[in-house]
């Protein structure tokens, strides 16, 4: 998107705003060449249903191949690097004064980009946590054992993402939920705005007063009730955003 073609009075709004939110889902990710949840299932993982191997039931009857499934998923996300969308958000960050990033992302492409101020509402394929005790675990042993086994309890490890039938980190969603609560302006960024409870993310900030903004290739059942509707791609449409916003910094 040219910069001709953003809104002078979302320029004008955001200039002013103090408290910003952004929402991104898989969209933003995918301009990077992750694949989608789905998109995963290929090469010797195409016989299995995704559904099959995030839910705590197929851990308990087969750890290890869940295991090795996110490990896969691991390394397929490490050969993938940040876009223009992922930098674009970091400068927007170091420009507002309260800026707030929400993900349903778990590939942690933000924070590689230097993101700061992140909430992982499915979590992050590179962090690991108990299945026993439900406790995160920082470490483990890269060993011949799969998975590893926690360092507190022995129980086994599993990855600290949301599964089928799990609740958001509760933590997590409260903050968002704040955060949504008391933007000026929202952002919904390559998400279809079918996946809740983030769905309803923007259409709190929609009800407390909120400039909501949607930055998608293709309309999601957000788009008939945003303030601006951005059609195209968040690595191309964010850096015109924030060049036309700000000045760059040197």
């Amino acid at each position: 998107m040219s910069e001709s073609r953003i809104p002078l009075e979302l320029i004008d709004r955001l200039r002013r705003a103090r408290r910003v939110v952004v929402l991104t889902g898989a969209g933003i990710s995918a301009e990077s060449g992750v694949p989608t949840f789905r998109e995963a299932q290929t090469g010797l993982w195409a016989r299995y249903n995704p559904e099959e191997l995030a839910t705590p039931e197929a851990f308990q009857r087969d750890p290890r191949l869940v295991w090795e499934w996110y490990t896969w998923r691991r390394r397929r996300v490490l050969q993938a690097e940040p876009n223009a969308g992922h930098r674009a958000l970091v400068e927007m960050e170091r420009r507002v004064a309260e800026f707030t990033l929400i993900t349903q992302n778990v590939d942690g492409l933000h924070r590689r980009a230097g993101s700061h101020q992140i909430l992982e509402l499915h979590g992050n394929l590179f962090r690991a946590k108990c299945f026993s005790e439900d406790r995160p675990v920082e470490s483990w042993p890269d060993g011949e054992e799969i998975p590893p086994r926690c360092p507190r309890c022995g129980g086994l490890l599993r990855p600290d993402v949301v599964w089928f039938g799990e609740r958001l980190p509760a933590a997590a969603l409260r903050a968002a939920e704040h955060a949504a609560a008391s933007a000026e302006i929202f952002f919904s960024i390559g998400t279809s705005a079918l996946v809740y409870p983030a769905a309803d993310l923007p259409l709190t900030a929609l009800a407390a007063g909120a400039t909501v903004v949607e930055i998608n290739p293709q309309p999601t059942p957000l788009s008939p009730h945003v303030t601006f509707s951005l059609n195209g791609a968040a690595g191309q449409i964010l850096p015109a955003l924030v060049a036309t916003v700000w000045e760059p910094v040197p």
